[in-house]
Formats: structure tokens, C-alpha cells, sequence
């Protein structure tokens, strides 16, 4: 079996969405642990890593979600498990049978779980894993980040597989200019992955979740991708002449008694109205939204509140958007080497070349 650490370098890089590219290459036949959850949320009373959450919906993995995390807090796991506790409940996680590769997936940075042992680089040792390392942002960022890993992280014992350079805008310069470089540190590139702009992009399901809003019409565009945010603090007048106002797959906020914002967001192409402070709007606009079908969404927060969560937003996948799944999907297939990734593993249809 095939056992794969794959870390990062700084948070949002992209580990979750190459999981989930090489799991659609695999045709879902692999295992996913996830030891040091960062992403908690709740179902049912039972605490589960977000990432773990969305590979078991996504592939239909054996077990709980709840079961691939050892925990997600520092104190608690300190507490749970000295260093001979910890390495063999980690190796309790990998699976006694073969359901295709391990794929480990480490906390949000190189360092994040150092203290407990739960780093990337701790986890490969202890797993007797390869460690691939994942990269993104501009590329002095990449190069500065993989550079400053390369030489001043301590490797040994590890084998490190390489890296994957991900969301890089100009990947044919990226390329050229700068592969042999990290090549010639040590760091094999396995792959460049194209910066995807419908990726960055939160469906209004995912901002209705996070505002933990109630759908009042519109149930069926609510997996429509929000490009656009326009705070509806002015008249009805000055926002028509506000060129944001006029872009499509907007996200309005207003309050429910701005009668006259929300139906001039109706008379766009605007994506989701949130009404702010709980206040419903009048009977005739429901209906005017519900016949054109526009998601309107009630929650507690006031304007400012509510602007501020959803720019604090990190764009996470989730499992009901089958368009964001197949465009991912098809980046990792043509931008990475999965045969040099995973080489002990035979994929069930062609995978790209980096």
C-alpha cells in the first residue's frame, strides 16, 4: 500500500483539493486519514474534521469521518498521548486491508501540530510515509516558502516525495524560470496546477451555511457560485448606478425592510439577497423572488456582522457542486505526475503529466 503525507507550506494552499483530484483519478479507491483535524464542526453532537467529512460524501469511505481525526485540540491530544501513545494510535489509522493508497493529510502549515507530534514531517516518520509537499501563492511566495523548507527543515528519515505547486497564474513561466531551480535543491516539482478562478468562488449554499441562514425562496439556484458581494446601505438609486450593482452573480446584503433594494437585486442577474437582522420583507416581494427564482436568505446578523463573516470566508469544496469536483478533477489528471506520486499504484484511467 502506498502511503502518502501530503503537507503544506501555508494554510489554503490546496490539500483538500488535490485529495479529492487524486481520488477521482483513483475512481475513489483509496483511504484518508486526517490525524490533526483544523477545520471542527459538529453533526449530531459529534465533533468531525470538515475535510474528512467531504472525502467520506465524496468517495463513500469506509468508517465515520469522526474516525480519521485524533483530535483537534493541542491540550486535549497533550493530554491523551505521549510520544509511544501517540505513534500507535497513529498506526492503528492505517487500514488492515488494501483499499488502494493511504493518503495522510497534515495540518495547515509545516509547523502547525509540531508540538504534539502531529506535524507532516513527525507523520511521515512515524507512518513510514512518503511526504509530498504542497505550494501555493505568488511564486516568490512558493519559492521562498519550499526554499526556506528545503534548507532549513529536518528531513531526516523522511522520504520526500516532492512537491505540487498549486493555483499558480502564469504556470508556463513558473515552469520555465523557476522548476529548475527547486529541482536543482532537492525538490522534485510533480506537478503545476492552473489558478481555477471558479474555485475561489463559495456557492450561496456554502454562505448560507456559514451564516447559518433560513432559505426563504429560491431552493434550486443555491448552488450557484457568489462572484460578487454589494452591501445595500444606499437607495435603490445610487446602487443602479454603482458598476458592481450591474455585475452578474451578485451577493446582496440588505435589511428586509430596504423594500427597494431588494426588488431592484431582483430586476439583475444577482445570485442570493441576505437579509440582514431577521427582518422578513413584504409578502409581494417573497413571491417576486420565488417567481424569479433568486435565493432570499433571513439571518439574525446585522449588515456590517454579516459582511464581515462572509469576507472572512475561505472558499471550502463541498459536495453538491459537481462542476467545481469535475474542474478540479481534470486539473490534477493533466497537471501532476500521479504515476511518480504514487508509484506502487495503478490508476484506472490515464493520469496527466506535469
Amino acid at each position: 500500500m502506498d502511503r502518502l503525507v501530503i503537507g503544506s507550506t501555508s494554510r489554503g494552499a490546496g490539500k483538500t483539493s488535490l485529495v479529492v483530484g487524486i481520488g477521482r483519478a483513483l475512481g475513489g479507491k483509496l483511504a484518508y486519514r486526517k490525524p490533526f483535524g483544523d477545520r471542527l464542526v459538529y453533526r449530531r453532537k459529534v465533533a468531525r474534521d470538515y475535510d474528512a467529512s467531504l472525502l467520506a460524501a465524496l468517495f463513500g469511505l469506509p468508517g465515520r469521518p469522526e474516525e480519521v481525526t485524533l483530535g483537534f485540540e493541542h491540550a486535549k491530544l497533550r493530554y491523551m498521548y505521549d510520544d509511544e501513545a501517540r505513534a500507535k494510535r497513529l498506526r492503528e489509522l492505517v487500514p488492515a486491508d488494501d483499499p488502494g493508497p493511504l493518503l495522510v493529510e497534515a495540518g495547515a502549515d509545516l509547523a502547525c501540530g509540531a508540538s504534539i507530534g502531529l506535524d507532516a514531517v513527525s507523520l511521515a516518520r512515524d507512518l513510514d510515509a512518503r511526504l509530498l509537499l504542497v505550494a501555493a501563492g505568488s511564486e516568490n511566495q512558493v519559492l521562498d516558502e519550499l526554499s526556506f523548507a528545503r534548507r532549513r527543515v529536518d528531513f531526516q528519515g523522511v522520504a520526500l516525495a516532492g512537491v505540487v505547486v498549486n493555483k499558480m497564474r502564469d504556470v508556463d513561466n513558473f515552469r520555465a524560470t523557476h522548476v529548475p531551480e527547486l529541482e536543482r535543491l532537492g525538490l522534485p516539482v510533480l506537478g503545476v496546477i492552473p489558478q481555477h478562478e471558479p474555485l475561489t468562488r463559495p456557492s450561496v449554499a456554502f454562505v448560507v451555511e456559514r451564516l447559518f441562514g433560513k432559505v426563504l425562496t429560491g431552493d434550486a439556484a443555491l448552488g450557484r457560485p457568489v462572484q460578487n458581494v454589494f452591501i445595500g446601505a444606499m437607495s435603490a438609486d445610487v446602487a443602479f448606478r454603482s458598476p458592481v450593482f450591474r455585475h452578474p452573480g451578485k451577493l446582496i446584503l440588505t435589511s428586509g425592510d430596504r423594500s427597494d433594494m431588494v426588488l431592484a437585486a431582483l430586476e439583475g442577474d444577482t445570485a442570493c439577497v441576505v437579509l440582514t437582522n431577521n427582518v422578513m420583507p413584504p409578502a409581494n416581494i417573497v413571491s417576486r423572488a420565488a417567481e424569479r427564482g433568486v435565493p432570499l436568505v433571513l439571518v439574525s446578523q446585522d449588515t456590517f456582522q454579516a459582511a464581515k463573516q462572509i469576507d472572512d470566508l475561505e472558499p471550502l469544496l463541498t459536495a453538491g457542486e459537481p462542476e467545481k469536483l469535475e474542474l478540479l478533477a481534470r486539473s490534477v489528471a493533466e497537471s501532476v505526475r500521479l504515476d511518480r506520486l504514487l508509484p506502487g499504484t495503478t490508476f484506472p484511467k490515464a493520469a496527466g503529466g506535469a
